[in-house]
């Protein structure tokens, strides 16, 4: 966090604010789960989980806004042992799906504990600083990880993500890693299944929209089952492909009350369960033109993610 930079301006002159860390890591765990879906995107279960014979306890249990199961681990400082912390509770939650299925339901309801996706299950790492080494670590280790570094200055906490690693790219299938599926029920299609179907100018457009979402620097592509996510520490875009319709469907992260609206190309979809991005905006894009019309609200939930 060395390169962010904070100041008070008081009458013209720029004052910097030093940063600092939290005086004991349970104030910093304790102000994130509090604040969890804000800040991170996730939906926050469960505090100081045990996980039995692993004996270990993790720090926070969620569910991101995909419907993936997330483990939080936290750092006042640095401390290289929390990825490896983080790797051991997700071998348990490997062996674990029905118990954290119960929480699930217990926390939020049976429909989100149904929903879960199992394909890439992830990790995210809160510390005050990550070294080199951690960062080349998370692109050998192959698993879903997030590297957030925080700073406080003031009454203002920054969250900064240094880097972020896909994991292994889902299947078609919701399950991974032998998660229990029900005979003779078919795996559902993938959003890469429906876009190698998609005629090739549905493709051509999903190529310059993937180009748009990636002109910005610190947005990361993930392939999740039912749709691709463009996402900074959340999501700021989520892509479906409807070949059928010749449309790419678009959730961004937007206000529908600060944003016109437009019959045919956006909607207000909150309250609607869509996958992704739930509150937000639904943009259809089915031409060059609707790719230029939606540069702008692009941006915009970029700047709000």
């Amino acid at each position: 966090m060395s390169n962010l930079k904070v100041f008070r301006l008081r009458g013209g002159r720029a004052t910097e604010i030093s940063g600092a860390s939290v005086g004991v890591e349970r104030e910093l765990q304790a102000l994130i789960e509090a604040n969890m879906e804000a800040m991170l995107g996730i939906r926050f279960l469960v505090t100081e989980y045990r996980t039995g014979r692993h004996s270990g306890r993790i720090d926070s249990l969620g569910l991101d806004e995909s419907g993936t199961p997330v483990i939080v681990e936290y750092k006042r400082s640095r401390d290289q042992n929390v990825i490896n912390q983080g790797l051991s509770y997700l071998s348990w939650l490997h062996d674990h799906h029905h118990e954290f299925e119960s929480v699930v339901k217990n926390k939020i309801g049976a429909e989100a504990a149904a929903e879960i996706d199992w394909s890439n299950p992830r990790i995210v790492c809160v510390a005050g600083a990550f070294t080199r080494h951690d960062i080349v670590a998370i692109e050998m280790i192959g698993r879903r990880i997030d590297l957030v570094t925080y700073r406080i200055f003031d009454d203002v906490l920054t969250l900064q993500l240094v880097a972020a690693k896909a994991g292994v790219a889902p299947s078609s299938g919701r399950t991974m890693l032998d998660a229990p599926r029900s005979s003779g029920s078919p795996a559902p299609k993938s959003v890469q299944q429906y876009l190698d179907e998609a005629p090739q100018d549905l493709r051509d457009l999903c190529r310059d929209l993937d180009e748009v979402l990636l002109s910005h620097s610190d947005v990361q592509k993930e392939t999740q089952v039912h749709y691709i996510a463009y996402r900074r520490i959340k999501n700021v875009a989520t892509v479906r492909v409807q070949p059928r319709n010749r449309v790419l469907v678009v959730n961004l992260r937007l206000n529908p009350d600060s944003v016109e609206l437009h019959d045919g190309f956006s909607r207000d979809i909150r309250g609607l369960g869509c996958l992704g991005i739930r509150d937000g905006v639904e943009l259809r894009i089915g031409s060059r033109a609707d790719l230029a019309r939606s540069v702008a609200l692009i941006q915009q939930s970029v700047e709000a993610s």
